[in-house]
């Protein structure tokens, strides 16, 4: 399993992506709670619910809007 971290603008870490061998990514706050997933087989992305939010890979955005 492999970590990105996701940095704000004065390089401070806000959140990271885990991404399995399947290719399968969880993205997390700086708290390491899970704000949600992308499964690049379906090509969705679903929040912490698990409902979908859209298509693509859009947890970046994800855990911007659970810094603010």
């Amino acid at each position: 399993m492999s970590t990105a971290y996701v940095r704000d603008q004065q390089f401070r870490i806000i959140g990271s992506i885990e991404t399995d061998s399947s290719g399968k990514q969880i993205g997390r706050d700086a708290r390491f709670n899970r704000v949600g997933e992308y499964d690049p087989k379906t090509d969705k992305t679903s929040d912490s619910r698990f409902q979908v939010v859209g298509t693509g890979n859009q947890l970046s955005a994800l855990i911007w809007c659970a810094v603010r």
